[in-house]
């Protein structure tokens, strides 16, 4: 996230105003189906183009890595961007792009969902309670009681460790917060928890 984010309403800074805040608010919501796309499709996806799972999210993002310097370099913005993105690596490439290095370092529902929907979901709680001007205070508990929610829904349905449910929800909010310049919030929130995890892992032993 720019530091500009922080000095400014994101609806000022959107192309397409309040239609495109909205379209942008929307993609992220839209990025909770990945999971699922992934877990009950991906093998069947892999197979009808004669590739491994790996190759085909690794090919995803190189795509999304070749596509984003093809915009840079023509200084093209869509709707829904922000318009300094027409300078810097926008939140969609970088969210493709930790998206894919949770499925290909952490390719089990167990992470991968409450990885993702903590980004999907979190990510867009955060941003609208700091739009309506709630205190720091109540977008650090607001969001990380929503994102506790979130690891304690996977622990039920997806065998999430209990464990990290009360360990990842205020990491998760913490790597949304630092304004990096260059590098948004949809990579800090998705790669920060995953290097946790990937710390984590031998001792709990899902992956």
């Amino acid at each position: 996230m720019s530091d500009q984010v922080e000095l400014t309403n994101p609806v000022e800074l959107s192309v397409g105003g309040m239609s495109g805040h909205i379209l942008r608010r929307g993609i992220h919501l839209a990025m909770s189906f990945l999971p699922l796309l992934y877990f009950e499709f991906g093998e069947d996806v892999a197979e009808a183009v004669s590739l491994t799972l790996e190759q085909v999210v690794s090919a995803v993002i190189l795509t999304a890595v070749v596509g984003e310097a093809v915009r840079l370099r023509m200084g093209w913005t869509i709707v829904g961007q922000r318009s300094y993105e027409a300078k810097q690596v926008s939140a969609l490439a970088w969210g493709a792009l930790g998206v894919g290095m949770v499925f290909l370092l952490t390719p089990e529902p167990a992470y991968a969902y409450p990885l993702i929907l903590s980004l999907s979901l979190g990510d867009p709680l955060l941003g609208e309670l700091r739009r309506k001007g709630a205190s720091t205070q109540t977008v650090i508990w607001a969001g990380t009681i929503g994102i506790a929610v979130i690891w304690a829904a996977s622990a039920y349905w997806v065998d999430t460790p209990w464990l990290l449910v009360p360990l990842m929800a205020p990491i998760c909010v913490a790597a949304e917060w630092p304004r990096l310049r260059y590098i948004d919030d949809n990579a800090t929130m998705l790669l920060i928890p995953l290097a946790v995890l990937l710390v984590l892992d031998p001792f709990l032993g899902v992956i």
